[in-house]
Order: structure tokens, then sequence, then C-alpha cells
């Protein structure tokens, strides 16, 4: 196999180990997305207060700002939209760190774990076409490529109860230190991997439990969904992701690359930060992610899909709702099939985040389809958690709620301590 020492990125729970040193990657997650809006694991009670139509453009003014001038971003883009138009949008930062070329609001830039949303809605689409069922086994679908797959069904694959390892967990994606973030950024970043690869890493290594028995976020996971659609449908995961959504849905700004390391048009640069200086990580084989993380979007196009999906526009009734069901092992982290449930002081959201070499997602979209959230963080300089944590819950409470006073109630951002895990991407380090 080709030289496999890429940084590890990531995913609560389900992280990829970033290659910036473990308190880096601790504080990045604890900054963390989702996370910084969800409740205390295992939260629950009334329904939250409706959500209040009101988009507070100087507070998300100030909160995007404050990413880069006290949250050690390199670029912070955002966008807000409501009842189908964006009401708010705004960028922060340099796209470049060399040139200081302002960072574009309409920009692009890799999406990490939200991917596993457009994968999922694919997903339920073929069970809607009775192609395939949530139940089916994996041994049905992929006989022979993982231990036990007869008792691992494809819900457990879509929810992270299937107890397969993540292979994001193995040495070989661990860049926990300055030397092999250095040998992951001279060549391991453009190592190309086959899905089965992936899977064949994980599979070294024993199961975190039997099956439907705990919840523990795993990337490979949806490797496996990737090769259950390609096994399906004849045509890649990617192939699917753009003729049932990015095409349908006018997602211009949208791709799923498998191996092209390139970002198109627009985009701001991601970076680590070394003793030597700005370490660009805006290249990378994407194929280190696979469906679990590869994809790129706009902020215009995530706050569309978000819609679109909890809309109704790409399920019917009985898809959305296997989709959101979050009952069993996975309650805890109000986790579903590749969306995540967030109770907020202004409602229920649904959505997923994300991370991957350079940068940090969070896509979110109220219950009743009112607002819709989408903001990317090129992370930088993690030497300060405290302010990367305060400065992310404010732009995230600001996104969600509007950025008035209930915004701003301990229940709307609780701390890390009580975040749930949950994002899988590429070294935000490679996958989170």
């Amino acid at each position: 196999m080709a030289d496999t020492r890429p940084g590890k990125a990531w995913s609560k729970g389900r992280r990829w180990r970033r290659p910036v040193g473990r308190s880096a990657i601790v504080a990045l997650a604890g900054a963390g997305l989702l996370a910084a809006l969800a409740p205390a694991a295992g939260a629950t009670g009334a329904p939250a207060a409706p959500h209040r139509v009101t988009a507070d453009g100087a507070a998300l003014d100030a909160a995007v700002r404050a990413m880069v001038r006290e949250g050690g971003a390199a670029a912070t883009l955002a966008r807000v939209r409501e009842n189908g138009s964006t009401v708010w949008k705004g960028a922060a930062g340099v796209a470049d760190l060399a040139t200081g070329a302002p960072a574009d609001p309409d920009g692009r830039f890799r999406i990490g774990s939200v991917t596993k949303t457009f994968v999922a809605t694919v997903v339920l689409q073929l069970v809607a076409e009775h192609r395939i069922g949530l139940d089916d086994s994996v041994e049905s679908r992929l006989p022979g490529v993982v231990p036990n797959g007869a008792g691992i069904t494809v819900r457990q694959l879509l929810n992270h109860t299937s107890g397969i390892h993540d292979f994001t967990e193995d040495p070989a994606f661990d860049a926990s230190n300055e030397e092999t973030l250095r040998q992951w950024l001279a060549g391991g970043r453009w190592t190309s991997y086959r899905p089965q690869q992936l899977v064949d890493i994980a599979d070294k290594y024993p199961p975190y439990f039997a099956p439907g028995q705990g919840w523990h976020y795993s990337n490979t996971d949806y490797v496996l969904i990737s090769m259950i659609i390609e096994r399906l449908t004849g045509r890649s995961w990617a192939q699917e992701v753009d003729r049932r959504i990015i095409r349908p849905l006018g997602l211009t700004g949208t791709s799923m690359p498998i191996y092209s390391p390139f970002i198109p048009g627009s985009h701001a640069h991601g970076y680590y930060k070394l003793p030597t200086g700005p370490a660009d990580v805006t290249l990378l084989n994407p194929s280190m992610a696979s469906a679990a993380g590869a994809g790129i979007s706009t902020t215009a196009d995530l706050t569309r899909f978000i819609a679109a999906l909890l809309g109704g526009q790409l399920l019917g009734p009985a898809e959305l709702a296997a989709m959101k069901d979050t009952s069993g092992p996975n309650a805890a982290a109000g986790y579903g099939l590749g969306l995540q449930r967030l109770t907020t002081p202004c409602g229920e959201f649904w959505g997923h985040d994300g991370g991957i070499p350079g940068y940090n997602t969070l896509l979110v979209g109220e219950v009743t389809g009112k607002r819709q959230f989408a903001t990317s963080i090129n992370r930088y300089d993690l030497s300060d958690h405290a302010a990367m944590l305060r400065t992310s819950n404010a732009l995230y409470s600001a996104g969600t709620c509007g950025g008035g006073p209930s915004a701003s109630s301990p229940s709307a951002v609780p701390s890390d301590a009580a975040a749930t895990p949950y994002s899988a991407g590429p070294l935000a380090g490679p996958l989170a």
C-alpha cells in the first residue's frame, strides 16, 4: 500500500486526529460546531420555544470578525437564510495569508462530514425506491467485506451503531506531532485510498461493541455505505449525490471529488500553524475522506440543501422521519441517519458539522424550515482554546437564534464538557 501517514482529523467520538498535537485537537473539537449548540447528552424536556425569525446583522458581522480577531481563524464565512431567501451573509479574514486577499462570502470550501448528510439522503431515496432496506444486512450487500456483516444493518451504518472501528483511529492517520505532520504535508496528503483499503484498515481492529449495543462515530460506516451505493447502482457515491441532489437543486458551487486535490473557483486557503510559519493544506487528496467527508460546497448551496431536505423536497415523509429517528443507542447523541438534532432556545434544528484539514463547517436548519445557517471556519491559531470556544459559540448562537438575548443564554451554548461526540472530517486535522 502507498504511504499512508496523513494526519488525522477529529470527529468527536469519531474523530480524525489532527496533525497539530493532541491538545490542539481537543481544543478544536471542544470549540466544535454542532456540539456547541447541542443539549447535554441525554437531555430531554418540553419542546423548544417557536423560532423567531430575525437576523441580527450587527451580531453576525461582529461574530465573524471575532472568529478572526480573537478565535484564531484565518477566515470565516457564514450565511443565514430565512423563508427561502438569504437575509444575511458575511466573511472576515483573508483568503490567502500570502497575498492578503479578503475572504469571499460566496467562496467554496471543504465541508468534511457534512458530506455524510448528502450520502445518507441518497440511501433514503434508494429505500423509497425499494432498492434497499434499512434493515438489510451489510453481508447481503457486501459479502465478505466486514466481519460479522450478517449482524450489522444499513441503518446501523448510517447512525453509527454498527460498532465497526473508525479507520481514522489507526496510527496511519495520526500526525499528532510536528515531525509526522511535516511528513503528511510533504507526501501523505497526496495518498490515494480506495474504499476497500480504508475498510481493511478498520478491519484490523475489534469492534467497539456488538451491533446495535452502543454508539460510536465511525467514518468507516460511511465508506461502507459508499461501497453499497456503488454495488447497488453501478455508479459511485459521488455520481449518485450529483445526479440525485446537486443537479436537481441547482447547487452550482457543490462538488464531490474522489481524488482531485483542487477546490474549484474562489475559496479561502486552509492552513496549519507551524513554528516556521503557515503550512498551506488547501490541496489534498480527498480519498482519505471518501463518502465520510470529501465534499466541497458554499454557504448558499448548503443552506439551500438543508432547506430542501427538511422541507420534504428530497425525501418523502416516511424516509425523512427515519432520517430523524434518534431512538436507541444513538439517542444520547441526538444522531439519526446522517443528521443530528440540536435544541436551542429558539427551536429545534437539524444538521451536521464537519472537519477536514484547514476547514471546519457547520450546517443546520430549523425544523419548520424557516431558518437555515451555514458557516465555514478556517482555523489557524489553535493556542487559545477558551477564545475559540467563546467566539464559536457566539457565531453559532447568532446564526441560529439571531444574536438576541435568548441566544446568549447558557442553555444555548453548553460547555464543551456537555458536547455530544460528533464530527467526522479529515485533518481539521485529516478527518472530522
